[in-house]
């Protein structure tokens, strides 16, 4: 056994270990009624809750993975072996419903870690078997065995499945039905300020916006801005309340802490989980550059150098630090703006009904806040400026904690997990089905352009002609000349009128 594979197992089964003492210990406190749901209703909701949510939880990482990952692929080559998968796909790829769903699905990952952390987080002074003090601190206080369980089981472990077996991870109705949970949110113009913000990105940047559809009518603008105001009032009214009930003390923050230093932690870890949402974008759009393309800012090249150091195996590393990262934030968020307000009392936030209580004390309101200003906006701007983003010294530092965290091997147990998911589920990778992309060219059934979305593109990109995508595929120097247009931004007007002049 070589060294490497000596020190991965360790991590595996070190990892493994700290997984199961974590599923234990939440498990316990949800019987033990010592998480708010299982306090607040019954223990047995709360397990159905918790265990329901990290299954979807799981599904919707993974049809994230796939449905991306699926978009350039001939539908003809699967729609019969994998039928249910193209219920999703045909709908999802077809103009710009991937960006649509993206943004649906953005607020659905929120909203469900919202929701675990009020099914399985501890509550305050929460005490579990007598365990020592020091463990009570570390997987209880802190969240450490929520990150674990939810990071692991719910998101790492399902992303390793879905990024190699895409056709079989989505061949489920269950995965047809988060698809277009998806769609129906995104429909529904909540996260809708989330493309006025795109559009004046597009617009600082120079490069406007363009979608794969046709111009919309007058009366589908209507309904979109109708839409994009409604979003901006719920933004406005969710921020409203969020900062009432922590101003007032009536948030699930932990006791002890000041109003004042809980709104400075709520804006704080919003910038955070910003930035490294901002970051998974930036890392993307350069990681095809020259490493002279990449700028001149001191940060932006040391962070790119460590980056694509060597074999490049720290991008993947940054990506699973990163994910333990954000899951950390999302749980400290959700403390920090559920609203903890007994309706009946009189004690209400703005005085509202004792049924819009309960449900602001739901944390819906904190999922909109942080979806569209510490997510989706981030992840807008880095698209449009990625190496200004890179120039920020913080993102060296972030990208250096990521690594470290990936480095300790505590999240080592998903690969373990999604082994085992992988043998039960009966998964095969996906060119067992559809075969190679050099093998799906030799049938005339090639890959379409590479598709790019608005959560992940720099604004600007106009559709390339299906006959310029395939000539670029067959022949090499075409393929070059048209990238040197595009790295030079040669204007295709200005190309034809200097042909006309030779002429």
């Amino acid at each position: 056994m070589t060294e490497n594979n000596a020190c991965t197992l360790v991590k595996n089964v070190y990892s493994t270990i700290l997984l199961i003492f974590s599923v234990v210990i939440v498990m316990g406190l949800i019987f033990t009624e010592q998480t708010k749901m299982s306090q607040d209703v019954h223990p047995a909701l709360a397990f159905v809750v918790l265990w329901g949510l990290i299954l979807w939880l799981g599904m919707v990482e993974g049809g994230q993975a796939s449905l991306v990952g699926l978009a350039p692929i001939n539908f003809e080559l699967y729609k019969d072996s994998h039928p249910t998968t193209y219920i999703s796909t045909k709908v999802c790829h077809v103009g710009d419903n991937l960006d649509r769903y993206l943004m649906g699905r953005q607020f659905m990952v929120i909203f469900i870690a919202f929701c675990i952390n009020m099914a399985g987080a501890p509550v305050g002074g929460a005490e579990l078997w007598g365990l020592p003090q020091w463990i009570i601190d570390v997987f209880l206080v802190t969240g450490f065995a929520m990150i674990l369980f939810t990071c692991m089981i719910g998101q790492l472990a399902t992303q390793v499945n879905a990024s190699h077996c895409m056709l079989d991870y989505i061949n489920t109705y269950f995965a047809v039905f988060t698809f277009y949970t998806a769609m129906a949110i995104e429909f529904s113009g909540l996260m809708h300020v989330s493309y006025f913000i795109q559009k004046c990105v597009g617009w600082a940047a120079g490069k406007p916006i363009q979608s794969n559809e046709p111009p919309m009518s007058a009366l589908q603008a209507s309904f979109f801005w109708f839409r994009v105001v409604l979003s901006a009032a719920v933004l406005g009214f969710s921020l409203a309340v969020t900062l009432e009930g922590l101003f007032t003390g009536n948030t699930t923050m932990w006791d002890g802490v000041p109003n004042a230093v809980a709104v400075i932690l709520f804006f704080l870890l919003m910038s955070v989980v910003g930035l490294l949402e901002g970051m998974q974008i930036a890392f993307f759009a350069v990681a095809k550059l020259k490493k002279s393309e990449r700028g001149r800012a001191p940060f932006a090249l040391k962070t790119c150098e460590l980056l694509f150091r060597g074999d490049g195996h720290n991008l993947p590393g940054f990506m699973i630090g990163r994910q333990l990262c954000v899951v950390s934030c999302f749980f400290i968020i959700a403390r920090v703006t559920s609203l903890n307000v007994e309706p009946g009392n009189g004690n209400n936030i703005f005085g509202v009904s004792d049924a819009a209580q309960t449900f602001f004390n739901m944390g819906f309101l904190g999922a909109v806040i942080t979806t569209i200003l510490g997510s989706i906006t981030w992840q807008l701007v880095a698209s449009a400026f990625p190496l200004a983003f890179l120039s920020n010294p913080l993102v060296y530092v972030f990208l250096r904690i990521c690594l470290f965290l990936e480095a300790t091997g505590i999240a080592s147990g998903a690969w373990v997990l999604a082994a085992l998911h992988k043998r039960v589920a009966g998964f095969q990778r996906d060119e067992v089905y559809i075969g190679t992309a050099e093998e799906r060219e030799a049938k005339d059934l090639g890959d379409q352009k590479e598709v790019e979305h608005a959560l992940a593109k720099l604004p600007g990109f106009t559709t390339m002609p299906e006959a310029l995508a395939k000539l670029m595929s067959q022949d090499p120097s075409v393929k070059e000349f048209v990238r040197s247009m595009s790295a030079n931004n040669i204007d295709v007007g200005d190309l034809n009128l200097q042909n006309e002049e030779q002429v």
